[in-house]
């Protein structure tokens, strides 16, 4: 067999996540959506991050040992959350928990990771904002990288009343998740002496062929002059669809949750079929960097190892019809959560043992990832990054928003 071709064969057997796992490899766990209507968030969360781990496995891994990713479906519905997560520590003997994806997900295996807090267990970095896992009794067990729902949706609230534009209305997720947001929407208004001036939700699972009429309806009434959604791609994509064709033109924010590319796919699509634009006066908040940015390092190398592996999808745990985006947010994000990780593990030299992670982790300070935002851990502080960004649609691209003056009317 020729050389490349036994690389890319043992490319396909590490992303297909084999089951031939060796006793000095480094194994982590994921559960994440990779089946149903939230599934481009875990299959795009994955590809960033398993891009990151080949790129280092092909260098030798840390210390000679090579980093395999055990993952499972969990459709992102808590139940199977919590199996997968027992099962990829008691069984698959799992050094950490890593990139697990949604708030009513990850709250619900948090009471696990305290039960499991004899055997150093962890969740590194997990795709949410939701506030649990930020506060007692469970913020010791998790370190996220990204920031907060109510820091996005405190600037969202802030932009959107710095340009005159005070009736913001929520549509969100009948769940933790969307409550976390609401929460975020309320706590920034109170500031400005405002409140919300309607409200609606949807179930999770709603998929974009569903109607969302009657939540539109509802805010309709309301007469917002601007609506912060907190949810999924497929209903919030739904919901701004129905919302345009209702003749709603007010902007329309979502949170860095959403999955931006998923979302903009979507109506780009309808946009197509029907000669509708629903693209216009959207913007999304973002917990990393532009991946068009290619003044920073970490966007460069970001390109280079998803050109160059091009992560497969998981074979067996995923919707195998999704078709991957060639870059996105969310396997930015992804690739970022990978490479901090990394150098938490290679800070252990050749003692690589779960019992010094809180130690090594706690010890980062202003480490530079490649994004111009240094990221530090302590005792205190669980969360490397408190920025946040925002973008807009242009040429069917989600691009950096720099000035809010002028651009929704």
């Amino acid at each position: 067999m020729k050389p490349l071709l036994i690389f890319r064969f043992l490319l396909l057997a590490f992303f297909s996540l084999s089951s031939h796992v060796y006793a000095d490899d480094i194994v982590i766990g994921m559960s994440a959506a990779f089946k149903g209507p939230s599934k481009g968030l875990g299959i795009e969360l994955f590809r960033g991050s398993v891009a990151y781990f080949a790129h280092i496995n092909e260098g030798g891994g840390i210390n000679g040992k090579r980093i395999v990713l055990k993952a499972y479906n969990d459709g992102y519905n808590p139940i199977p959350a919590i199996k997968n997560t027992i099962d990829l520590v008691e069984r698959d003997k799992a050094m950490l928990l890593f990139g697990y994806v949604g708030t009513p997900t990850v709250t619900r295996i948090l009471p696990l990771l305290k039960k499991y807090s004899n055997m150093h267990t962890y969740l590194f970095f997990p795709f949410t904002g939701a506030q649990p896992q930020r506060e007692f009794p469970y913020n010791e067990y998790v370190y996220n990288l990204r920031t907060s729902y109510r820091r996005e949706t405190e600037g969202l609230v802030d932009n959107f009343v710095q340009i005159g534009k005070k009736k913001i209305a929520i549509f969100y997720q009948a769940d933790a998740y969307g409550r976390s947001g609401w929460d975020g929407v309320k706590r920034a208004l109170v500031k400005y002496n405002l409140k919300i001036v309607g409200e609606t939700t949807y179930r999770r699972g709603t998929k974009y062929s569903d109607s969302l009429k009657q939540q539109v309806d509802i805010l309709k009434k309301a007469k917002p002059d601007a609506i912060i959604s907190v949810g999924a791609y497929e209903a919030c994509a739904a919901f701004i669809r129905d919302a345009r064709d209702a003749g709603m033109n007010v902007p329309i924010a979502n949170v860095s949750f959403v999955g931006s590319e998923n979302l903009l796919n979507l109506l780009i699509n309808t946009s197509n079929q029907t000669g509708n634009d629903y693209t216009h006066n959207l913007v999304n908040s973002q917990v990393v960097p532009s991946y068009e940015d290619e003044s920073l390092p970490a966007v460069k190398q970001f390109k280079q190892v998803m050109d160059k592996y091009n992560p497969v999808l998981p074979v067996g745990i995923c919707d195998e019809t999704y078709k991957p985006v060639k870059y996105s947010f969310v396997s930015f994000e992804g690739f970022l959560n990978a490479k901090m990780l990394v150098e938490i593990l290679s800070r252990m030299d050749d003692n690589i043992d779960k019992t010094r992670l809180k130690d090594v982790i706690e010890d980062i300070k202003d480490f530079d990832i490649g994004i111009d935002t240094p990221i530090s851990f302590s005792q205190q502080k669980h969360d490397g990054l408190d920025k946040v960004y925002y973008t807009t649609v242009k040429q069917n691209r989600f691009v950096p928003l720099k000035s809010w003056e002028g651009k929704f009317k």
